[in-house]
């Protein structure tokens, strides 16, 4: 069976690779989509083009729908495992756990699941000797048979990561695979966004509204209180008197240990250390992030905050300015308003969902506006917004935002690392040293 998925592996390679027309096209466009705008080495491109097998679109098709029409003599059971690769592969970073002679135990690193993983080819096969407990490699895996998983193209080792390393790449995927998180968890996924949509009637519940505009400096006072409202809602949903002390909670009879953990641990200001000592750790729970505002708009003099049921939460220093141009009788007289404009255009931070609600509140004037700065005389909001987004590399719907919840061992993580980050930067030695942050 291994060496089946082998050939049938480099023949859909081969296949891609060969192809002209619409196929090739669709590749083309399938990498420019995934760009970063840095050179890729050879296993990049390996891996981009292993995607595309599985997730590409030529038209209305598939690149395996084309390969099997093109290859009359496959088995009904080489098909079979080329529709399992279509429909159950997925990438992520991998931790290995265990390395036998012809295999290696991976642990999902996103979803701390585990896969017994053969190589998928002779030559990976060699190559494994290099490899080591705990290093982290980034691959794509694919089923081979009910137990076990292949490598679907050669993985980028990128060696044994300390906590704040590994915390940094994990950011770095979700951000450059957003559409690939919890591929092998769709229940965490759907969790991920039901707290989406629960912080969203959280956020509108407090402060009556899905916009406020506020100096920065109470915004962030109003967000605290924000964050301490809705820990308290989360204990009272679980049945907890928030007034009692953590370790009181923990000896209540009748109370759920782990969901007390993961409260607990989410909210501002929690007893940490009493909540690892007293409660055990639970990969399955997912925890909110805490609630504030980035330190970049804590002195601004007007910050909006904005929230949305499916694209999260947006803080914008300069929402308000931009609102009263539109409400402007001549916005031409506004200082620097066409660089606004760039900005919003520019700014991958300003998502699709922004620019349709300001296209609500004076569609005529925004037209208006965009015909000036892009010098597009004919241009219109029903028709072309969209077009004009996705010029921009704006997705036209939601992926999943930072506000979403995530399980409890990458909250832990990511917790640990910065506290690695933030003790290294208090040492006198290290006052020269940069630590790079990351995103959870």
């Amino acid at each position: 069976m291994l060496e089946i998925a082998w050939t049938l592996k480099q023949n859909l390679i081969d296949f891609v690779m060969d192809a002209e027309g619409d196929l090739a096209v669709a590749l083309e466009a399938f990498a420019a989509a995934r760009s970063t705008g840095e050179r890729y080495d050879i296993a990049q491109q390996n891996q981009v083009i292993d995607s595309f097998t599985v997730e590409g679109k030529v038209g209305d098709t598939t690149p395996i729908d084309l390969f099997v029409e093109s290859q009359p003599d496959l088995t009904q059971s080489e098909i079979g495992l080329l529709e399992s690769w279509r429909l159950r592969s997925f990438p992520g970073l991998f931790e290995i756990t265990k390395i036998s002679p012809d295999s290696l135990e991976l642990m999902n690193w996103l979803t701390a699941k585990h896969y017994a993983v053969k190589p998928n080819s002779a030559n990976l096969l060699a190559q494994m000797s290099r490899f080591k407990l705990g290093e982290i490699l980034r691959a794509r895996i694919a089923p081979l048979t009910d137990d076990w998983w292949i490598l679907s193209s050669p993985p980028i080792p990128m060696g044994k990561l300390g906590k704040p390393k590994l915390a940094v790449a994990i950011g770095n995927f979700k951000q450059n695979y957003k559409n690939n998180l919890y591929s092998d968890a769709p229940e965490l996924l759907e969790q991920a966004w039901q707290s989406v949509e629960e912080y969203h009637k959280d956020f509108t519940d407090f402060f009556g509204s899905d916009e406020v505009t506020l100096s920065g400096y109470h915004l962030n006072k109003q967000l605290a209180e924000f964050q301490e409202a809705i820990t308290k809602k989360r204990l009272a949903d679980m049945g907890v008197d928030e007034t009692k002390s953590l370790a009181d909670i923990v000896a209540d009879a009748g109370v759920d240990r782990e969901e007390v953990k993961a409260a607990a641990i989410a909210a501002a200001g929690a007893d940490a250390k009493a909540v690892e000592v007293a409660l055990e750790s639970n990969a399955s729970k997912m925890v909110a992030p805490k609630v504030e505002l980035p330190d970049r708009f804590k002195k601004a003099e007007q910050v909006s905050a904005l929230s949305h049921p499916r694209w999260g939460q947006t803080f914008l220093s300069t929402y308000a300015q931009f609102t009263e141009m539109l409400a402007a009788e001549d916005f031409s007289t506004i200082p620097g308003y066409e660089k606004l404009v760039r900005s919003y255009l520019e700014d991958p931070a300003i998502n699709a969902w922004i620019w349709r609600r300001l296209a609500k509140v004076n569609p005529a004037k925004l037209a208006q506006i965009l015909q000036t700065v892009l010098q597009r005389t004919d241009f219109q909001i029903d028709r072309d917004l969209d077009s004009l987004l996705q010029e921009f590399k704006k997705p036209l719907e939601p992926e999943l935002p930072e506000i979403a919840s995530v399980p409890l061992h990458l909250h832990n993580l990511f917790q640990e690392a910065l506290g690695e980050v933030q003790k290294s930067k208090s040492k006198p030695q290290d006052k020269k040293k940069t630590s790079k942050g990351f995103k959870s």
